[in-house]
């Protein structure tokens, strides 16, 4: 695991809310299960960094996640564009992609699915359980899961 073995751990979080972005990197930097979290507010953003593209070319800056928590309704490109865009890349479709929505539309849980999302997460109304919530998720995904080895 990277975090016992002291390599900085890489979150990128694709949200276009700044409330519910203030909220995930509080509570994961709360817990420290994060060293790095990259906020990312629209799926266009999401593409250029992931594949070091445009503003994101410098890879010591902007290296690949150990984590993608993504919101599906993103300006620019749509959230499910970049979930099927990430999992259909050889180069990328090892990270787990934790799809973290408001939306608990049959439709967007199916297709999230069918793009291989790793995790559906529907985003709690309530702060107490939303920021218990992102504690959860860090300590899974980052902690106990166990991580595929990189290409």
């Amino acid at each position: 695991m990277a975090e016992l073995t002291g390599e900085p751990l890489h979150i990128l979080l694709i949200e276009d809310n700044e409330a519910h972005a203030e909220l995930v990197i509080r509570g994961m930097r709360d817990q420290q299960v994060a060293n790095r979290i990259h906020h990312i507010m629209d799926g266009e953003q999401a593409l250029d960094y992931l594949f070091h593209k445009g503003a994101f070319t410098d890879t010591a800056k902007n290296p690949r996640p150990n984590l993608i928590l993504l919101d599906l309704r993103l300006p620019r490109i749509d959230g499910l564009d970049v979930l099927k865009t990430v999992k259909e890349s050889p180069a990328l479709r090892r990270i787990p992609v934790v799809v973290l929505t408001s939306s608990d539309a049959e439709t967007d849980i199916a297709k999230s699915n069918d793009y291989h999302a790793n995790s559906y997460v529907v985003k709690p109304l309530d702060f107490k359980t939303f920021t218990k919530l992102m504690k959860d998720l860090g300590f899974y995904w980052l902690g106990w899961n166990a991580k595929p080895i990189p290409d």
